[in-house]
């Protein structure tokens, strides 16, 4: 029996990773009566008697948690921002590579993917390390999210009878290229240079779309799109989480909530092969947030990483 403990319960992730773990017969979740959700003292004793304490906290709040779990063999997994490229920590993303599915089983403090990260991550970092483009290609990136990637205090002003009528529209945001998921995209794909990366929030709870194209005149391998297509489900042929959609199966409208209430990803290759068009398709609640979070906690134990996510 695995004993959890989620650090900030109360949050969007927080609650998804509650309600996802609670259905499973292998956890039990350690809690604490809502009078000391705040009491340092007793965060410190779950988390030092935790086998797995899940961070569902505000940055500076994440590091003082982790900093608190001393215990040898307490293991963390850190959804916030705080130690996603921090020494000493694996990023958790056990597809990118055989190797990165070891580290995570081998380590005690795994950082969670961002949502938006995690889209670009899927697509770009295979394509640099196997070669196809190099390390300084200008990517230009899309990202399509669900409200409620940014938590309880947006989501209430979406759902409020008298909100803004600009909310009924797609809104880019971080438009001063700052947005803090750019350094992890950067480091985990071996980037040389920050890609131009447009993040938009729409008027749907959840789902998210993340879209990379390609201008195969700038790419190191003479690959058109069928090719690009091959290269994908060759490269995640191993995950269940991870599938690439065939050729037949990509429909003229790629919807960023196909796969909303789901633990799953889906890669689409389309356009043409001077121009590659790709997609990643996924629910930034589950494969981009708590449904990760529950993946590698699964390998962390040595589980299978689908267990109790399909």
């Amino acid at each position: 029996m695995i004993e959890a403990f989620i650090d900030g319960k109360e949050g969007t992730t927080g609650l998804k990773i509650f309600d996802m773990l609670s259905a499973r017969p292998d956890v039990r979740i350690l809690t604490l009566p809502d009078d000391l959700r705040k009491d340092e003292n007793a965060r410190r004793e779950l988390l030092n008697r935790a086998d797995v304490s899940f961070l569902c906290l505000p940055d500076e709040e994440a590091k003082k948690a982790a900093e608190m779990t001393k215990r040898r063999g307490a293991k963390i997994i850190d959804a916030s921002t705080a130690h996603r490229t921090s020494p000493g920590w694996v990023y958790g993303f056990p597809e990118l590579t055989d190797e990165r599915g070891e580290e995570i089983r081998a380590s005690d403090r795994v950082s969670n993917p961002g949502c938006h990260a995690t889209g670009v991550i899927s697509i770009a970092a295979p394509l640099v390390r196997g070669g196809v483009v190099a390390s300084d290609y200008p990517f230009v990136i899309t990202s399509l999210s669900g409200y409620s990637g940014a938590g309880k205090k947006t989501i209430a002003v979406y759902e409020d009878d008298n909100r803004d009528r600009e909310l009924d529209s797609p809104r880019h945001y971080s438009h001063l290229q700052s947005h803090k998921h750019i350094p992890e995209i950067v480091r985990e794909c071996g980037l040389s240079h920050a890609p131009v990366f447009m993040p938009v929030i729409c008027d749907f709870y959840c789902g998210m779309c993340v879209t990379v194209p390609l201008q195969s005149r700038l790419m190191k391998k003479n690959y058109g799109v069928d090719d690009i297509r091959k290269y994908f489900s060759e490269y995640y042929a191993r995950h269940k989480l991870i599938e690439v959609a065939e050729k037949y199966e990509i429909p003229d409208f790629i919807a960023a909530n196909e796969l909303s209430g789901t633990n799953r990803l889906k890669i689409y290759v389309s356009g043409s092969d001077d121009r590659i068009f790709i997609a990643s398709v996924f629910d930034n609640l589950g494969k981009g947030a708590s449904g990760a979070a529950c993946e590698n906690m699964n390998v962390m134990f040595g589980l299978d990483e689908t267990a109790y996510l399909i």
